[in-house]
């Protein structure tokens, strides 16, 4: 059974969210934390339009989805276990997953449902794979979730790999998102610290991917002519992908950790070169300087970006009226940033909104159905955590 929660968090964990308008900063109204650069402070503690419900732990818990019209979520656990959360209930493992390769950044990863999962069942999820000679790369599959009082996956099918496998533990990203119409999957695929993978179109590291729900390649891909693993590539130059995420108008956006500083949100299009490592607003972590974006133009650049690095990981559209002002934001944990950020979106432009310091690092944010925002914090005593609305 899940140990019973215990408030863990740093009482900063309680803080403030001074929620002015999409275009207004939480850090004393200093419009340089509003800017795509640079530091981005976070707000003092003071009265929030919110209260924090602990509710469950898990042991370094990874990602989560809520399943429709009930009040249960899927939880993956990074050394191999699914989980299915019940509110007001006991925790219940799911039997039937994956082997996974467990160490450095590798495990269990992201879990997502079908389109269609209320006929279907389906469930797609990603975890890190050990191959030969020392080598590892992610992989997705897809099963379909039996549920009851011994909840199953059932028919687990592979339809997704890196290509290639290699050494290293890190920077696997294999986070999942659907088009809104249903049509396709997006994969976050990230470089595995390897660098130059992320401009190698015969690898697909360091790319976001689009295939059909089947692991199948759209013929209408950008690079679908070249053939290959180029065949399902989206857009490139990626480092390591932690948060993908459709907004309420369609357009497809995603962060990723940038070397020393350089932490960056993109606006995603079809074919778009994104730049790493040939460019970066953050360093190499020996010091080695990087070129900065506007150096090179040819490339895309982030609508924002941090240094110092916040890590970010998870990543939601907030379209819903629980919290005043945050409608059409999108929201990020922070693993090294210890908290959650509140970006607001106008047109196509970010802005660096609210930032809460919770004193622990924050691995998930997702939405239920009824416009409630849910975290997840990282490590060995995880928490999912409620962020009940005052009023």
């Amino acid at each position: 059974m899940t140990r019973r929660p215990t408030l863990a968090l740093s009482t900063a964990l309680i803080v403030a969210a001074c929620s002015a308008g999409p275009a207004t900063s939480a850090a004393s109204g200093d419009s340089s934390a509003r800017d795509a650069s640079g530091a981005h402070p976070a707000a003092p503690v003071a009265e929030a339009p919110f209260t924090l419900r602990e509710v469950a732990s898990f042991d370094e818990p990874w990602a989560m989805t809520f399943l429709p019209g009930t009040r249960l979520a899927l939880v993956t656990e990074k050394a191999g276990k699914l989980k299915l959360w019940q509110e007001g209930g006991a925790t219940l493992d799911v039997a039937g997953v994956p082997t996974v390769a467990y160490g450095g950044q590798g495990g269990f990863g992201d879990v997502v449902l079908a389109p269609d999962f209320a006929s279907s069942g389906m469930v797609y999820l990603s975890w890190a794979e050990a191959g030969d000679g020392g080598t590892y790369g992610a992989v997705v599959g897809r099963a379909k979730l039996v549920q009851g009082e011994a909840p199953r996956l059932e028919g687990l099918e592979i339809i997704w790999k890196q290509s290639p496998k290699v050494t290293g533990r890190g920077h696997y990203s294999h986070r999942l998102a659907f088009s809104p119409d249903g049509q396709y999957l997006f994969i976050g695929s990230g470089e595995r610290q390897k660098f130059d993978p992320a401009q190698d179109m015969n690898a697909n590291l360091g790319k976001i991917v689009r295939l059909n729900p089947d692991g199948s390649v759209p013929a209408d891909n950008p690079f679908a002519s070249q053939g290959g693993v180029a065949a399902q590539i989206w857009s490139l130059g990626h480092r390591n992908v932690l948060g993908i995420v459709f907004d309420g108008e369609g357009r497809l956006w995603n962060h990723e950790m940038g070397p020393r500083g350089g932490d960056e949100v993109n606006l995603v299009e079809r074919g778009a070169n994104y730049g790493y490592p040939v460019v970066s607003n953050g360093d190499h972590y020996n010091g080695g300087d990087i070129p900065d974006h506007p150096t090179r133009p040819e490339f895309a650049a982030p609508k924002l970006w941090w240094n110092p690095s916040i890590s970010p990981a998870g990543l939601v559209w907030y379209g819903g009226d629980r919290y005043p002002g945050w409608k059409n934001s999108l929201l990020t944990g922070a693993l090294s940033g210890q908290g959650l950020i509140r970006l607001a979106i106008e047109g196509d432009t970010l802005h660096k909104s609210d930032r809460w310091d919770f004193g622990t690092r924050v691995r998930e944010v997702e939405v239920r159905e009824d416009g409630t925002i849910w975290l997840l914090t990282d490590g060995d005593e995880g928490k999912l955590v409620q962020l009940v609305p005052k009023g």
